[in-house]
């Protein structure tokens, strides 16, 4: 008897192996359902049954057991998850499937006006699905792959990162021998499943480890809260606005926080008077850096140094190499690193050079080796732990007939650590409300600007390029 050969660093071995080992151990927790190994592993096998190797499986869905279900039968089927933002505006959606020409397309209920507002607005000229048959490979192997992330571009065009078996696997590995899952840990997931972090920062590790993972269908600070004391929750992972709308309920002085051992942090640097308040509340923070293009884990800061090395991003993770090029620019080299973007040679290549990823991040480096992202070399705005690029927002500003001129900066807020402003210049009426409201018909909301100021011209350099920090200092004054 010959037995199919499998390759060691796919995604779908991580739920098999355990699924064998530890079958009764809780997986999954959600509000109204507890899944066992055993039983993750059964519907993904179900799943799985229907999936063509090479295919995209296209989703609009919140975080549940379900997704999470549906990931690994991508996995075991060698297919692509194709995960979309449910913030993004239907036409935003309807560009994503225009571009991944998904086999299919699984939406849950409470994203479905979304979904059919989106293929209204798909492009008639759709491509036959080009995947291979499912009987054309009984497992993956660890150069398919597995997810298809699509991040926006400094042109305003998002691109499909695609993320392999192999990026998943050693970027998993190299979180564990840097930060930790342990088997009696439990996970709580509060990053959308959207994300590259909504998988490869705990969750994947902790089905890999054994552990439990409580998966809340989005971020309410409150509940979050509640959920710590009633699954004794052990670690988990989020962007700074989490942890600061956490620490401003009212209940958070009271809170039963013992169980809590680690947070991790990322998106943007952990504001120092934020540190503070976890860290009297005897829970360790740790810090890092990434991008979806590295799978996403670039760097690491102990929670050791959270304190004395407050504002670094810390030190490359295990079997990452990072340096700086003679411009600052942070540089990237390992197997988490991203296999391309999906039908767009041109980008991928603009993405390296003599074999780095190029993250577009500014960086220095201390003697120690820690690193601390001093700024962007595009002009991409983190609001939220969301990218937001600039350029997208302008190009949509220019569809309004009023507005012949645009730019758009990010600036400091409290809440949210950045958020959109836009200066634009008229040549006819145009209210603010009348601009917000053109916007939020063709964007997500977090890249909506949160102030508009309407000027006579834009500041431009001899090149005719425009100045934004000009724009800057005008809204300094």
């Amino acid at each position: 008897m010959t037995v199919p050969a499998m390759s060691p660093h796919t995604v779908d071995l991580m739920l098999r192996d355990r699924a064998r080992i530890t079958p009764d151990r809780v997986a999954i927790v959600e509000r109204d359902r507890r899944w066992t190994y055993a039983e993750l592993d059964a519907r993904s096998d179900e799943l799985a049954s229907g999936l063509a190797h090479g295919g995209r499986v296209s989703t609009l869905y919140g975080n549940s057991g379900e997704h999470a279900a549906l990931m690994f039968a991508c996995a075991k089927a060698g297919a692509i998850l194709h995960p979309i933002s449910w913030r993004l505006a239907p036409a935003e959606v309807a560009f994503q499937l225009d571009d991944a020409q998904p086999d299919r397309f699984v939406v849950s209920e409470e994203h479905r006006k979304l979904a059919e507002a989106a293929e209204s607005l798909r492009s008639s000229e759709r491509l036959e699905p080009d995947s291979r048959s499912e009987s054309d490979s009984s497992f993956a192997s660890a150069d398919d792959p597995l997810l298809l992330i699509y991040t926006s571009g400094t042109t305003g065009r998002p691109k499909g990162a695609l993320l392999t078996h192999a990026n998943c696997f050693w970027t998993n590995l190299s979180f564990d021998l840097a930060t930790g899952i342990r088997q009696d840990d439990v996970v709580l997931q509060v990053l959308p499943q959207f994300h590259c972090g909504g998988w490869n920062v705990q969750p994947i590790l902790a089905w890999w480890k054994g552990a439990t993972v409580v998966i809340e269908p989005g971020f309410d600070a409150r509940e979050a809260l509640a959920l710590i004391e009633r699954e004794r929750v052990t670690t988990m992972m989020g962007v700074p606005a989490n942890y600061l709308f956490m620490s401003q309920e009212p209940g958070f002085a009271d809170a039963d926080l013992s169980s809590l051992r680690l947070a991790v942090v990322g998106g943007a640097p952990m504001p120092e008077a934020l540190l503070d308040v976890w860290a009297a509340r005897g829970v360790d923070i740790v810090q890092g850096y990434g991008l979806t293009e590295a799978a996403p884990n670039v760097l690491c800061l102990a929670p050791e140094d959270a304190r004395r090395k407050a504002g670094y991003a810390g030190k490359p993770y295990p079997y990452v190499t990072c340096d700086l090029s003679p411009e600052g620019e942070l540089l990237v080299r390992g197997p988490n690193v991203f296999a391309g973007y999906w039908h767009n040679e041109r980008a991928t290549a603009a993405a390296f050079h003599d074999g780095w990823l190029l993250t577009g991040d500014v960086a220095d480096r201390d003697d120690e080796g820690n690193y601390r992202i001093r700024g962007r070399l595009k002009d991409m705005v983190v609001s939220g732990g969301e990218n937001v690029y600039p350029a997208e927002i302008e190009a949509v500003l220019h569809e309004h007939p009023a507005v012949v001129d645009a730019a758009v900066i990010g600036v400091p807020d409290e809440r949210w650590g950045e958020v959109c402003a836009a200066f634009v210049v008229l040549d006819a009426s145009a209210t603010e409300e009348e601009l917000r409201l053109h916007c939020y018909d063709r964007l997500a909301r977090f890249k909506v600007p949160k102030t508009f100021h309407v000027v006579e011209e834009l500041p431009r350099n001899s090149m005719g390029k425009i100045v934004k920090s000009e724009l800057k200092v005008a809204l300094e004054v």
